[in-house]
């Protein structure tokens, strides 16, 4: 077997290295054992003067023990710097030679001077200095910087004002009726179920009834309203129920008044404190039903519907919207319910969701009236649409308005010429808007 070092601690710091054998300093320490902390953690190292370093209290590998000597000889060349400047490396003198006796020059050290600052001039700006004269002006824009700036005025941005979001809340915070605190998540639920509480296109599955028997039964349902002062919700929510119910059950063209006048109790029981009886639903339609049928249809249309009458209607949206213009006169709110009702009423509106509708009724009404900004940030942001969203179904009211003094059904029409409501209905249309012909509707 080949022979092992042994490398082993003594009293003096010393390491022997011996083959198979070990020598050890001094008979009483022959039976002593050493502390496992302390075998092969203290090695003895010397220096260049043979004298022995400091102990160090982890193991020696070869390139910690080389890394010891460096450290040793580095020390002993500071100790051992002659007159002349000379180190002695290992105790000999370097190769370089030199003069005894004189002193040797040192290098002076140079000073590096300082960067001098650089200054960027645009391509625009030219300046006729003299060379070693400095000039006294700012720093010139940089070339970036100028281009950019170009680009902007080129494209009008530069000159755009932005507009500022406006808090429409700010005066609501001590009403606790307009629950601030959860009015953004309550109209945040509206936009995401507005879809499932609404009827989609119908039309093609009722054989008996067509759009215009449709727009017949809306604009006697808006009189009908009038007549028994009833709220704004109850309207909207009176037209949500007859559309989803034509939308799910076929009905023949002589229950179509019957399903207007259920669905308006349904609504009125649903939003009014004081509903309207059932004698005064069939007094007001000339004795056509009976007390009977009217209650026997209110039960099977609550049943095809499932009961399920907490729907968001284009009046929730409304309400929100008409707050966001941030507006005093009277006329605004007038006139987007005016329009809000004619899209009711023709189906050709039936494409658009209700915040749609709401939201392009705000903006024909800011559009018919002259209020510029017709659109801004902050409706943008209440509503959840830009102006090039809303083009289409705005440009679609606004026709329904243009020709609302020439249709034959003049309820809504009759209803905002009135003067408690400003006579909007007498407004011209708004010239930007139409644009938009109604040859497939006007049939």
């Amino acid at each position: 077997m080949a022979s092992r070092h042994i490398v082993q601690q003594q009293n003096g710091g010393e390491a022997i290295i011996g083959d198979n054998q070990q020598k050890i300093m001094g008979a009483e320490k022959k039976n002593h054992r050493a502390p496992l902390g302390d075998i092969g953690n203290l090695v003895t190292v010397r220096g260049v003067d043979n004298k022995p370093l400091t102990q160090v209290s982890r193991p020696v590998t070869r390139s910690f023990h080389h890394k010891l000597l460096a450290n040793a000889q580095n020390a002993a060349a500071e100790n051992n710097k002659n007159a002349n400047g000379a180190v002695l490396l290992n105790g000999a003198l370097p190769e370089k030679k030199a003069v005894a006796g004189k002193p040797v020059a040192r290098k002076k050290a140079v000073t590096k001077p300082k960067p001098e600052e650089i200054i960027e001039i645009s391509p625009d700006t030219i300046e006729n200095e003299k060379p070693g004269e400095r000039s006294s002006k700012k720093k010139a824009p940089t070339l970036t910087s100028v281009l950019t700036a170009r680009s902007k005025a080129a494209c009008g941005l530069s000159n755009k004002p932005k507009s500022q979001i406006v808090n429409i809340d700010a005066d609501d915070v001590n009403n606790d009726l307009a629950v601030v605190e959860y009015i953004d998540d309550m109209y945040t639920y509206y936009k995401s179920a507005e879809n499932e509480g609404r009827a989609h296109d119908y039309m093609d599955s009722q054989p008996e009834i067509n759009e215009k028997m449709r727009a017949i039964l809306i604009d006697w349902l808006v009189q009908v309203h009038v007549k028994f002062e009833l709220s704004p919700e109850t309207l909207y929510l009176t037209i949500n129920i007859v559309d989803r119910y034509l939308a799910s059950k076929t009905t023949s063209r002589r229950e179509l008044q019957l399903v207007g006048m259920s669905s308006m109790l349904i609504a009125s029981k649903y939003e009014e404190i004081w509903a309207p009886e059932v004698n005064e639903f069939v007094s007001i339609s000339d004795m056509t039903y009976s007390n009977k049928q009217i209650l026997v249809m209110e039960k099977q249309i609550l049943g095809e519907l499932e009961w399920s009458l907490t729907v968001p209607t284009s009046y929730v949206f409304l309400v929100r919207f008409i707050k966001a213009c941030l507006t005093d006169d009277s006329n605004v709110e007038n006139l987007v319910f005016f329009l809000a009702e004619l899209g009711m009423m023709n189906y050709a509106t039936f494409m658009y969701c209700p915040s749609m509708i709401a939201a392009s009724a705000v903006y024909a009404a800011r559009c018919t009236l002259n209020k510029a900004p017709f659109w801004n940030e902050t409706l943008k942001l209440h509503t959840g649409y830009s102006e090039s969203q809303l083009v289409d179904c705005a440009k679609l009211l606004v026709s329904f308005h243009s020709m609302a003094a020439e249709q034959k059904l003049k309820g809504i029409y009759r209803k905002y010429s009135s003067s408690e409501r400003g006579a909007v209905a007498l407004l011209p249309p708004a010239k930007s808007l139409l644009v938009f012909t109604l040859s497939n509707y006007s049939q």
